[in-house]
């Protein structure tokens, strides 16, 4: 006498997208099909070019966002060709981590171009301008001129013995040109304050 074999039921409810419950015994596996299908993300294509227009502004603003948080995060990979690579990166640092005289170039400009403004009394200003041309731009112009050529002389040499596989070419004047801005305005954002310890994080 044959015995029929008790069929046991299979639940057959289609499983949600976010179904916290995983998978176990008594539910079927979903197909392939059907869990491709609910991956797929619908995608809206533009009705006009005016729709396409917008979607594409609104991709590049994204993009440049993200380079900008990425630039001022120390991310290289989103720096320009001119900052990349260990040398440049070490030429940053050095000179970041240093207070040299070139810095303060725009400053004492700024400063200067005031003096001669002011409206001094006749006896005064000409002494003001006296001072100005024949005394402070003379000095403030040989401090940077002194201070260009050794950080862009130290740095090649210093990248040449601490990096011999890389190449010194343009990072004595990448150097120098870093050390006329004024810290606050320098790009890519200096990653280590005046003595060499590490700048803090921006919660």
């Amino acid at each position: 006498m044959l015995r029929r074999r008790s069929q046991t039921s299979v639940d057959d409810t289609p499983v949600p997208v976010d179904d916290p419950k995983p998978q176990g015994k008594g539910r079927p596996t979903p197909k392939r099909r059907d869990a491709e299908g609910r991956r797929r993300q619908p995608v809206s294509a533009p009705k006009d070019r005016k729709e396409a227009y917008r979607q594409m502004r609104g991709k590049q603003a994204a993009e440049r966002d993200r380079a900008r948080k990425g630039m001022l995060a120390g991310d290289e990979r989103y720096f320009p060709a001119r900052d990349k690579g260990p040398a440049r990166k070490f030429a940053r640092d050095w000179v970041d981590s240093r207070r040299l005289p070139s810095q303060y170039f725009l400053p004492f400009s700024l400063l200067i171009l005031l003096a001669t403004w002011v409206p001094w009394p006749v006896e005064i200003r000409a002494q003001v301008l006296n001072i100005v041309i024949a005394v402070g731009w003379p000095i403030m112009m040989v401090g940077v001129l002194f201070t260009s050529v050794y950080v862009a002389w130290k740095l090649k040499r210093l990248v040449a013995e601490k990096m011999p596989n890389e190449s010194t070419k343009g990072v004595g004047f990448y150097a120098a040109m870093r050390a006329l801005q004024i810290r606050k305005l320098r790009f890519p954002p200096p990653q280590v304050r005046p003595g060499g310890k590490p700048v803090a994080a921006k919660k």
